[in-house]
């Protein structure tokens, strides 16, 4: 969709637009920020910034506050939460500490609550999902994803924008509250075929792989709308162990055409210690596989960079794509096999279609665009 759309076809926003960037999300607010006072000053909307000035500062104790610093009475409120930025630190007894997950999450609640109710809306942009790996339940477990969807649907949130959820049908738990799950295909492969234009995305030259059956589906679209073939590889678990609250896988199967000679996408929702990632790549180079990009939404490299390294350097690996809709350490961007996918303008679209009331299908479905992309740059 082109911004002209959204802003130039006689429709007024619902509410003056407010941003307010939650601690950790400072860089990519800005970007977001940059985008829309440039398309509002088009359609006559002139201001030098939507963002908002708050604050969530700590007790020595530990205890936490919100401030809001300005007026939001009457405003179209998105606040931008990234759960995942643990470089956030705050003191507590004379200790630095991270903020985990739990911490933003309590921080936006603290800042929903200091709006007082005073806001037009309230919609919430987290790209990743608090709680979103503890999606289900097995037994007597806690659920923490739906009990918090829920308990900001109490606080008066009316939409949440989530990028790649572990399981989107977490949704169910609100039914009633907007919820948009997106999938950055599109600025995924345009940032692939700018890092590496020789490329060849055929079918004879070209696969997609799924990591396991869980990544079944955004795999399943990659192929599609490349009109290429699709593999998959499913994780043969040891399911009388626990470890490191999950079970432990035993090998990867897998199932689908020949990879021999082929490069090879293979792309997940997040890299967390990455040691599934490599094992699927190097069951891949077995197979005689030629290169193997990976990708994931969210590149969190728990455990260190130092085995994409070592699987960089001895040729099981040849590029990892990762978004910057959560922190990335300055190590990892120095790294000359990580490419990183930027999805500020995308979300820039979401909150100038959102604040204008209209339709976001054309954002989330990238079909046409990815049509377009693969025509202009002769991959069609």
């Amino acid at each position: 969709m082109d911004k002209k759309e959204i802003l130039f076809n006689n429709q007024t926003n619902v509410a003056p637009l407010g941003i307010i960037a939650m601690n950790g999300t400072e860089e990519l607010s800005k970007e977001i920020n940059d985008y829309l006072v440039d398309w509002y000053k088009q359609a006559g909307i002139e201001t030098d910034s939507f963002l908002i000035d708050t604050d969530c500062p700590r007790f020595s104790s530990g205890d936490g506050k919100a401030l809001i610093k300005s007026t939001v009475r009457g405003d179209d409120l998105f606040i931008i939460c990234d759960v995942g930025n643990y470089n956030v630190k705050y003191n507590m007894f004379g200790n630095q500490n991270s903020m985990s997950p739990d911490d933003h999450y309590q921080d936006l609640k603290r800042i929903i609550q200091a709006a007082g109710g005073k806001a037009h809306r309230i919609n919430i942009i987290m790209p990743i999902l608090y709680g979103g790996r503890q999606h289900r339940r097995n037994y007597r477990e806690s659920l923490d994803c739906a009990v918090a969807l829920q308990e900001l649907q109490a606080m008066g949130v009316a939409n949440i924008i989530t990028f790649d959820a572990h399981d989107p049908r977490v949704q169910n738990a609100v039914p009633l509250m907007g919820f948009d799950n997106v999938i950055p295909t599109y600025q995924v492969l345009k940032k692939m075929f700018k890092d590496i234009p020789d490329i060849n995305v055929d079918k004879e030259h070209f696969m997609i792989v799924s990591p396991d059956e869980g990544a079944i589906n955004r795999n399943m679209y990659y192929a599609s709308v490349l009109g290429i073939n699709l593999g998959m590889f499913y994780k043969r678990r040891d399911y009388s162990v626990v470890v490191n609250g999950r079970n432990p896988i035993v090998a990867h199967e897998y199932l689908g055409n020949s990879v021999e000679g082929m490069d090879i996408f293979v792309a997940d929702d997040i890299i967390s210690s990455g040691e599934s990632m490599l094992e699927v790549a190097a069951e891949l180079k077995k197979r005689n596989a030629r290169k193997i990009y990976a990708y994931a939404t969210y590149p969190l490299f728990t455990n260190g960079l130092k085995v994409f390294d070592d699987a960089y350097k001895n040729g099981i690996i040849d590029g990892v794509f990762g978004t910057n809709l959560t922190y990335r350490t300055p190590e990892l961007l120095e790294r000359e096999w990580y490419h990183d996918v930027d999805c500020a303008k995308y979300i820039a679209y979401f909150i100038a279609s959102l604040n204008h009331d209209l339709s976001i299908s054309a954002i989330i479905d990238s079909h046409e665009k990815i049509k377009t992309l693969l025509k202009n740059t002769g991959r069609a």
